[in-house]
């Protein structure tokens, strides 16, 4: 039972993977989801339904437009992949129980917005709103948050970054975007509170070893913008499998004596 339950995921990852790259490319330029079906962007040719298995399509192509011969970005099974292994490590995570569906779904809402910052530096109402609602009914459902907790979550989740945007707001500086406010309010609803301030505590750690690296190594100045979405993206899904961990070691710290 196990067995088929992981394989069943992964599959199903892969598969929703491959919609999460419809997602990313389309829902930023304003595009249907829908319609016109899978086309290579150059020369508009319908992608066969043979090329659109997951993984398997891209490799069959060898990363090519079967008609034009264009590079299709190595995105497409990079998403499908990741996709596909956190559907299985949900699965793994919390077994059989409605949890697991809304961890898929958490997921994948926080692949779509994180990948979409990192090409658009954009956090899409479109994703963020019905996230929100989302997070928050799933909370009757999950063991790591309860109603109340993701109300606070939602809360805590947009004032915090909605206070540093005021803070650095009077002082000139443009801190980070108010889709990083609605995102971190989605983030809230799903995780509570906990693990909205784990996610801003970890994305902050990120975007300092990953973006400072990259300025450094590009050259760039402290000014440029960096896609913060991304960032704290990564540190939400740590949130999701290791936030009861990382917590109850944080409040290790402040327990002295004999156990």
């Amino acid at each position: 039972m196990v067995t088929l339950l992981l394989a069943f995921s992964t599959a199903l990852g892969l598969v929703i993977g491959s919609f999460c790259n419809v997602v990313i490319h389309r829902l930023p330029r304003n595009e249907s989801l829908l319609y016109p079906g899978s086309h290579c962007p150059r020369c508009g040719a319908a992608v066969r339904w043979y090329h659109n298995v997951p993984l398997a399509g891209w490799l069959l192509l060898k990363g090519r437009c079967a008609d034009c011969h264009a590079p299709i970005s190595p995105r497409y099974p990079i998403v499908e992949a990741i996709s596909g292994a956190l559907f299985l490590a949900c699965a793994w995570r919390f077994g059989l129980a409605w949890a697991t569906p809304a961890a898929w779904l958490f997921c994948s809402m926080v692949l779509a917005l994180a990948l979409i910052d990192l090409e658009h530096q954009l956090l899409l109402d479109r994703l963020t709103y019905p996230g929100i609602v989302l997070g928050l009914g799933a909370s009757f459902l999950v063991p790591w948050t309860r109603p109340l907790d993701s109300v606070l979550g939602a809360a805590a989740g947009a004032a915090v970054p909605a206070l540093l945007i005021g803070l650095y707001a009077l002082r000139g500086i443009e801190a980070m975007g108010w889709g990083d406010v609605k995102f971190m309010a989605m983030i809230g609803a799903f995780l509570g509170w906990r693990g909205a301030l784990l996610t801003l505590v970890g994305g902050s750690i990120i975007g300092i070893v990953v973006g400072g690296s990259w300025l450094l190594m590009a050259r760039r100045s402290r000014t440029t913008p960096l896609p913060f979405g991304t960032f704290l993206g990564a540190a939400a899904i740590g949130a999701l499998f290791f936030g009861e961990t990382a917590w109850s070691w944080y409040l290790g710290l402040f327990t002295w004596g004999p156990k």
